[in-house]
């Protein structure tokens, strides 16, 4: 369920294992990341859509007791290891790594969709290199995310 939960936000793999129920606001469809759990060290909002809400109940009605993380490792209350992921791919036999999705969701933005790129990097929670256009974008193009993830999701749903 993580793989897959990572896979649908295009998120890393350690913002994933670290999940925590409190970030989640099912109502209105987002996830938030908090700052100090992310590489950029800026909180990250991320739309959450149905395919990805789906597994979170499933998660709920897995939960063990009172832990607070929604994708526990091994030993109860500790987060998933960053590796768990890309162990399971090689496991299985797949020639990917977790965070290689978060390159797919790229590629697949620039090559098959009109969706701008800064939308792209705004959902991969990627900083402006460049300090002017950073000074400048203040926003976080949350509805033109959510129309992207929603594009995305159906694009990962099996055929």
């Amino acid at each position: 369920m993580a793989l897959e939960f990572a896979i649908l936000c295009a998120s890393r793999s350690g913002e994933v294992g670290g999940a925590r129920w409190e970030e989640f606001d099912l109502e209105n469809c987002l996830w938030t990341v908090p700052k100090k759990r992310m590489k950029a060290n800026r909180e990250h909002v991320i739309p959450l859509t149905p395919s990805a809400i789906r597994i979170i109940e499933r998660a709920a009605a897995l939960k063990l007791g009172d832990c607070p993380l929604v994708f526990p490792g091994a030993k109860r209350n500790t987060p998933l290891f960053d590796m768990t992921l890309t162990k399971l791919l090689r496991e299985i036999k797949e020639p990917y790594t977790a965070h290689g999705f978060r390159s797919a969701f790229r590629d697949w933005v620039s090559e098959e969709t009109e969706h701008h790129g800064e939308v792209a990097e705004a959902a991969l929670a990627h900083v402006a290199k460049d300090k002017t256009e950073a000074a400048y974008r203040r926003g976080n193009l949350l509805e033109k995310r959510r129309l992207l993830m929603n594009g995305w999701s159906a694009f990962c749903e099996p055929r």
